[in-house]
């Protein structure tokens, strides 16, 4: 087979692997396809953490009713099978014990026990390997995967919403209602792709929002306080619903019932707030606001996306201003009704295309 029927195969593969977002971090999303004559006999993803990987759901399928040409068939993985111990056996060995001649990988897994052991292993065993297929593409689809272990920190996207004029609040109590009932739904689908949400203590206490995805189905995220001096209301909702929540601040360290006070002892806020939540394993990061807080990640540099949301319809006239990005490059754009969506990206994050 040639590049191009390659890059179709694995075109399929990285739509499997899209359904698992939201519920396999901090694994990769993986999806496979094995083909026979330019036929596909199985397919499969990583549907669940802790559960069978994008491989075995494959083969398990083609079993069903295909069992005898799994040994003349091409096996099309979007990332590099394991080749590890984790919560299940290495995928590597599977596709020894069930002869399957090749495999085509998208692009290799940079998690370091697998990184390159993965086609090694298959490679003696006597099975032909094709790899860097639609490479990038592969890369990008595990940005927060490639990221999280490249850079030793969460995948951080900045969200906020503004008005045509790049307001994004009224500037005393009132709240500045922006974006239309249907982008908000898409917020709340954005907030159960990833592992955490996070505002500051002034958007805690001002919104006393509950931080959940109740418009969207999937895992609710962890929810994520920054507070300088930790002192927060006990009465606020994201403490008594949902999911746990972890207030970073310097010099606390408590618990009230789901909700866990932690001590960052680093001289940077924010820099130390990654450095305990890398350690965690928390691959990802939605940042919601305020204001002060989104541009600090700005400023610091440790942002690798942006999703801003803009009622072009609407004029404030004034208010506090939307933060300001800094070395960004355009993704993509989209509309709402009224609302546009335009995706940036850190231009020093490598693992974005």
């Amino acid at each position: 087979m040639d590049t191009g029927t390659h890059e179709i195969y694995l075109q399929r593969c990285f739509q499997l692997a899209k359904l698992g977002a939201g519920n396999v971090a901090p694994n990769p999303m993986v999806g496979a396809v094995l083909v026979y004559e330019n036929r596909i006999i199985g397919e499969g993803y990583h549907q669940q953490y802790g559960e069978a990987h994008a491989e075995v759901h494959c083969i398990q399928h083609a079993l069903e009713q295909h069992a005898g040409l799994i040994e003349q068939s091409t096996l099309y993985v979007s990332l590099e099978p394991c080749a590890h111990y984790g919560k299940t056996p290495p995928c590597a060995d599977l596709i020894i014990r069930h002869r399957i001649p090749r495999v085509v990988v998208g692009c290799r897994d940079h998690f370091e026990a697998v990184n390159g052991k993965g086609i090694e292993k298959l490679r003696n065993a006597g099975v032909e390997v094709i790899e860097q297929i639609a490479a990038r593409e592969a890369i990008t689809l595990n940005k927060r995967f490639f990221t999280f272990h490249g850079l030793k920190r969460p995948y951080i996207i900045l969200k906020w919403a503004q008005t045509r004029d790049g307001i994004m609040a009224s500037g005393n109590a009132e709240r500045l209602k922006i974006s239309n009932p249907v982008t908000n739904r898409l917020v709340h689908r954005w907030r159960s792709e990833e592992a955490a949400i996070m505002v500051g203590a002034g958007t805690a206490m001002k919104d006393d929002p509950l931080l959940d995805n109740r418009h969207w189905f999937g895992k609710a995220p962890l929810k994520i306080v920054l507070s300088g001096s930790g002192n927060l209301p006990e009465e606020l909702k994201l403490f008594h619903a949902g999911n746990e929540t972890w207030v970073f601040n310097r010099g606390q360290t408590k618990k009230l019932g789901r909700a866990a006070w932690i001590n960052v002892e680093s001289d940077h806020l924010i820099k130390g707030m990654l450095d305990i939540l890398f350690e965690r394993r928390i691959q990802s990061v939605f940042v919601e606001g305020g204001r002060q807080l989104l541009q600090s990640f700005v400023d610091a540099g440790v942002w690798d996306e942006a999703r801003v949301i803009t009622n072009t319809a609407m004029i404030a006239g004034g208010g506090l201003r939307a933060p300001l990005l800094k070395e960004q490059a355009l993704l993509q754009t989209s509309t709402i009704d009224t609302d546009e969506i335009t995706v940036y990206k850190n231009i020093h994050n490598q693992f974005i295309v």
